[in-house]
């Protein structure tokens, strides 16, 4: 697989609630969707990019992976457990041949509610 390039994606997750985010992601050389069929994902949070993980996303494949679109998610569960303040993440694919892109990358800014 042609080495993809990295797209910066800053987000913002409000605490205690539920978070999705879908990205469209094009093939390169054909400026067409990505044909994501075979592969695997993975999304995490970290506040420093050195420290523990502080939470992972959950990865949702469009039913038809040709269209390039796959989602990260969080619970508001998981969300709630989140400290207001500035993360990193990254989405890290791996095809059927095991190689890995990061297609995606940012900054995420957690915010907790005002009115409860």
């Amino acid at each position: 697989m042609a080495q993809q390039p990295t797209f910066i994606v800053d987000l913002l997750i409000y605490a205690g609630t539920d978070f999705t985010q879908t990205f469209v992601l094009e093939d390169t050389y054909s400026n067409s969707p990505l044909n994501l069929t075979g592969y695997t994902a993975c999304c995490s949070m970290r506040r420093y990019p050195t420290s523990s993980v502080a939470a992972s996303f959950n990865i949702d494949f469009s039913t038809d992976r040709e269209t390039g679109r796959v989602a990260i998610e969080m619970t508001r569960i998981t969300s709630a457990t989140l400290k207001a303040g500035k993360y990193f993440y990254d989405l890290i694919l791996k095809d059927p041949s095991n190689e890995k892109t990061r297609p995606v990358e940012g900054t995420i800014t957690v915010k907790r509610p005002i009115t409860r």
